[in-house]
């Protein structure tokens, strides 16, 4: 007796629906979690692209607070040695309170004075701490929305937990087009214009930057 000769083209038939199921799962799950990300990026990709034609207006805001005494003895006391350096904890906390800033980046120290630049995505902020007097005076400047977003798109000044999210995003990005990839491969048997749409998708971008680019 001999085994069916069936049995062979089965079993590859079997490990196809795995492959496929498994394929499928991922595409949709990466799909998922970057499609939010996906939207904004392509929109802010646009926006960059048209930067100089949608300029936003800066708005500028400047404050003003005075430091309690025993605060500007404890910054006077906290002086370092070289020109950069973080605020002592209790005055950025007080920076923070006093003004819509976050005060974690290192100040420039000099004899007179403690300057502190705050930048943020679309924008930017400074406080300045007279030494002599405690007076502290800011400036916080937004550049609306769009300069907002194109900020997030480029991880300009948007934070450590950003950066992350971006490496996040990337990762996700990188699962979708691989496994949308190897999904073209296993329905390009019935799709004849798949590979040639996915040579033109190469072919465009190559053409462009070997001609007009220099």
């Amino acid at each position: 007796m001999h085994a069916p000769t069936s049995s062979r083209p089965a079993t590859k038939k079997s490990r196809k629906a795995f492959w496929l199921k498994q394929l499928h799962m991922w595409h949709w799950m990466s799909s998922a979690v970057s499609l939010i990300g996906l939207l904004l990026f392509a929109v802010t990709g646009f926006t960059l692209n048209h930067a100089a034609d949608i300029e936003g207006s800066p708005v500028v805001t400047e404050g003003a607070a005075t430091m309690p005494p025993a605060m500007l003895a404890r910054l006077k006391a906290a002086v370092p040695a070289a020109e950069k350096a973080p605020l002592p904890p209790a005055v950025a906390a007080w920076v923070e309170d006093s003004f819509p800033i976050k005060a974690s980046e290192e100040a420039e120290w000099s004899a007179d004075e403690v300057y502190l630049p705050a930048p943020r995505p679309g924008g930017d902020a400074w406080v300045a701490i007279d030494l002599a007097t405690g007076e502290a005076t800011s400036e916080i400047t937004s550049r609306g929305w769009i300069s907002y977003l194109n900020d997030l798109h480029k991880g300009r000044n948007s934070g450590g937990e950003w950066s992350l999210f971006i490496d996040v995003f990337a990762f996700a990005c990188l699962v979708f087009a691989i496994t949308g990839l190897f999904l073209l491969q296993l329905h390009s048997a019935k799709r004849r214009s798949t590979w040639p749409l996915v040579g033109l998708g190469l072919a465009i971008p190559a053409a462009i930057a070997i001609i007009f680019i220099h």
